[in-house]
């Protein structure tokens, strides 16, 4: 019996899983949170043509960025209604 309920829960996870992928904002959010991986220093480094250590260099002579708001929360609570 304790088999049945565990393929129960898996198959809500799934359908869960796929509401969130298919429904839900999730992957503009993860879009706008790897940006800087489309272009630039970001796109290199994705790429293999620059190793940590470059890109250390690069943050030391650039500075700091900015800092934006990944919205942490609210990402959590449009996962947490397909729940």
């Amino acid at each position: 019996m304790a088999h049945i309920d565990g393929m129960d829960t898996f198959v809500r996870t799934l359908v869960a899983a796929n509401d969130i992928l298919k429904k839900a904002p999730y992957k503009q959010f993860r879009q706008q949170h790897y940006a800087s991986f489309d272009s630039g220093q970001g796109k290199a480094f994705e790429d293999g043509q620059l190793t940590l250590e470059d890109l250390g260099i690069y943050a030391l002579s650039n500075g700091e960025s900015e800092q934006k708001s990944d919205k942490q929360k609210q990402l959590e609570g449009t996962i947490n209604q397909y729940i």
